[in-house]
């Protein structure tokens, strides 16, 4: 049938079962809107900010296991979407990101919201396309969906100039596509494999290092079932938490800058290690010539070959999807009926108890003034650890990832690679709108709300009850505790003077609004806020100024010369 190009492209996102388009109407994709405004299938979520609309559907892909969906306008809403963009790319988010374009004649001459959307987002995006022919539409759509889901993710970005969405042309959507240049490797090459095998029964001093790769790859119940049938330790990254259920004995808990000592440590001291899904990055490892000053054989596995041996120089690099690897390295694991030197374990695990020993997450419990930990810790009491937790950045961030025990993957949302203060909020609406019904608590600060805070009126167009957390500290956190760290206690721009009353501002947009200031109160807020099932709750809780996130590996050191108190 012919179909014009705006209906082309809705129909596309029909063929791929899009329940949601996060996005905000403009000139240049006016007819797209229009052609969704004819239909029911695709749901489409008006944000306040094209930044909102990227998070959000970022939100929405990494609580679940599909590709999310946003549409801007052209010039200025690129431009703004470009940072929602780059948090998705940096974190392997799958995304298509539909943006609109001035009319084929004009490209080129800085007509009215013209800006070079191609040019702008190809350092941040997997791929990206101008579609200059509306024939072209359907067949770029499935590329992009397949790209965007496939291999390692990442956003896509589909560039359509406004002409192109009313010209028409037949309307085929393809049911398969193969790309020539394009042949992500699914299998791991099994004498690699077999290597691996051979390689952990020999391990005296074993350690797992996970990371987002596994959560990506749906291989979480693969990495447990290996973990415990090996008996090692194992840690997650920031973005792999969850991979592996943190109340397990055999978790050690984060490793990385503000990781645990005992993950740190055993990283450091290991013999073995076996990466899966993660990739080594500053925040991890810390300084690599620190990290290789202790010898150890690394096996790597991962879905994108650039990513092994890109900081860290690997022993046997196994280059495949995560959960196939996983699921064949068990298999050779089963067959040879081998079992990892009992004694020799025995022995790491004491050393390991030792370094769990020394407590490195305790806090003063005491203090009549609220310390941000235990407002984490009463969180994970009060879901009973079953929430879905989006957060901002900085040190409440950090606080979320070692304080609430996430025993399940997809749960913790945030923004690792890129750092986005004004993520946590919109991301908080997609998560919601992908699991209605399910408890949805944003973590944030001060300072990080307020980057995308009017998505609070977004909130209430869709009856979001999300529940936000705010621990105010009055001072961009992280930031305050690097000056007193490292620049001799120079707040320079990091005090946050001119706060807004937030109980009010929530009120505003027809929120409930709570303050938080004693200790006492924090359990019964949390509580009260989590039984209003129909409604977005802040609560602004009044923390501790002082507090640091411990422990610390500073820039430079590597991962045993933690800062501990």
């Amino acid at each position: 049938m012919e179909l014009n190009g705006a209906e082309i492209v809705v129909r596309c996102l029909q063929e791929e079962g899009v329940e949601y388009v996060f996005g905000y109407p403009d000139g240049a994709v006016l007819f797209i809107y229009d052609e969704l405004f004819k239909q029911n299938k695709v749901k489409h979520v008006l944000v306040r900010h094209e930044q909102g609309a990227v998070h959000a559907a970022d939100g929405y892909a990494r609580s679940t296991e599909k590709v999310g969906v946003s549409l801007v306008t052209s010039g200025p809403g690129v431009t703004n979407a470009v940072t929602g963009i780059a948090t998705a790319h940096m974190d392997s988010i799958p995304h298509v990101v539909i943006t609109g374009q001035v009319p084929t004649h004009a490209i080129g001459l800085d007509a009215f919201q013209e800006c070079d959307a191609v040019g702008i987002t190809r350092p941040c995006v997997k791929h990206n396309f101008l579609v200059k022919d509306v024939k072209d539409i359907a067949f770029t759509m499935k590329k992009a969906f397949y790209i965007a889901a496939t291999g390692r993710p990442g956003p896509v970005v589909v560039d359509i100039p406004k002409d192109v969405t009313t010209a028409r042309a037949e309307f085929h959507y393809p049911a398969t596509i193969a790309m020539r240049s394009y042949n992500p490797v699914v299998k791991g090459h099994a004498g690699q494999i077999k290597k691996a095998t051979q390689t952990l029964m020999k391990a005296k001093r074993p350690m797992i290092y996970t990371g987002g790769g596994v959560i990506l790859g749906g291989a979480a119940e693969e990495l447990a079932q290996i973990v415990r049938l090996l008996g090692f330790p194992c840690t997650n990254t920031l973005m792999g938490l969850g991979a592996y259920p943190a109340t397990d004995r055999q978790f050690l808990g984060m490793l990385g800058m503000h990781g645990t000592y005992e993950a740190n440590m055993a990283v450091q001291h290991c013999d073995v290690l076996l990466a899966i899904g993660a990739r080594f990055d500053d925040r991890v490892i810390g300084n690599p010539r620190h990290f290789f000053a202790e010898q150890r054989t690394i096996i790597h596995i991962d879905i994108d070959p650039s990513s092994i041996s890109k900081r860290v120089k690997v022993d046997i690099p196994i280059v495949g999807n995560v959960r196939e690897v996983l699921r064949e390295l068990i298999r050779q694991l089963e067959a040879g009926g081998e079992k990892p030197d009992q004694e020799a374990l025995k022995t790491w695990w004491t050393q390991i108890e030792l370094w769990r020993s020394r407590d490195c997450l305790k806090y003063d419990r005491s203090s009549p003034i609220i310390k941000p930990q235990y407002v984490i810790e009463k969180l994970y009491e009060v879901t009973r650890g079953d929430a879905f937790v989006t957060s901002d950045v900085g040190q409440h961030q950090m606080w979320a990832a070692q304080f609430y025990k996430f025993d399940k993957p997809r749960r913790w949302i945030n923004s690792g690679g890129l750092g986005t203060m004004g993520f946590g909020l919109p991301a908080a609406m997609g998560v919601q709108l992908a699991h209605p019904g399910a408890p949805v608590a944003c973590v944030t600060g001060e300072a990080s709300i307020q980057m995308c805070i009017q998505e609070l009126s977004t909130c209430r167009q869709y009856r979001l009850p999300i529940k936000v957390v705010n621990l105010n500290n009055k001072y961009m956190g992280m930031v305050r505790q690097w000056q007193e760290f490292f620049h001799g206690n120079r707040y320079a721009e990091s005090y946050m003077d001119a706060l807004p009353d937030f109980v009010k501002l929530a009120e505003s947009y027809g929120h409930v609004g709570m303050k938080i200031e004693k200790p006492e109160d924090v359990e019964p807020a949390l509580k009260e806020a989590f039984s209003r099932k129909k409604d977005l709750v802040f609560m602004d809780f009044v923390t501790d100024q002082t507090e640091n996130v411990f422990p610390m590996v500073p820039g430079g050191k590597g991962l045993s010369e933690m800062i501990l108190v």
